[in-house]
């Protein structure tokens, strides 16, 4: 069973910062691309931030310049480090985790609450 294990979320006020991080299984870590997805109420979810094993990283319009994802492969563990947060960055963060070459391997943590709210 592939676990997700996110922390990180939190309440913070516009402009701030927090670090979302995402921890998985080595055997995982080292062949699936990661990222982060968040899901506002009442809208569809999103992509936020993605990297691959080999350390690709794409970002949505929304994020870029304030948002940056890394990955530590000592630790299996991938961030997502945000900057500058406005309100509109209030979601659900998911992390996921994909198999590029079969995307029936796609698996997601249980979310982390991120409110920017002053």
């Amino acid at each position: 069973q592939v676990r997700l294990v996110e922390s990180g979320g939190g309440l913070v006020q516009p402009g701030g910062s927090l670090r979302l991080s995402c921890t998985t299984s080595a055997s995982i870590f080292s062949t699936y691309a990661m990222g982060w997805y968040r899901q506002a109420p009442g809208k569809q979810r999103e992509l936020v931030a993605t990297i691959t094993s080999r350390g690709s990283t794409n970002s949505a319009d929304s994020v870029k310049g304030r948002f940056t994802i890394s990955r530590d492969n000592a630790k299996n563990t991938i961030y997502l480090q945000m900057n500058s947060l406005k309100p509109e960055d209030t979601a659900v963060y998911y992390c996921n985790a994909q198999y590029s070459l079969n995307p029936n391997y796609n698996y997601w943590g249980q979310g982390t609450q991120v409110t920017v709210s002053s």
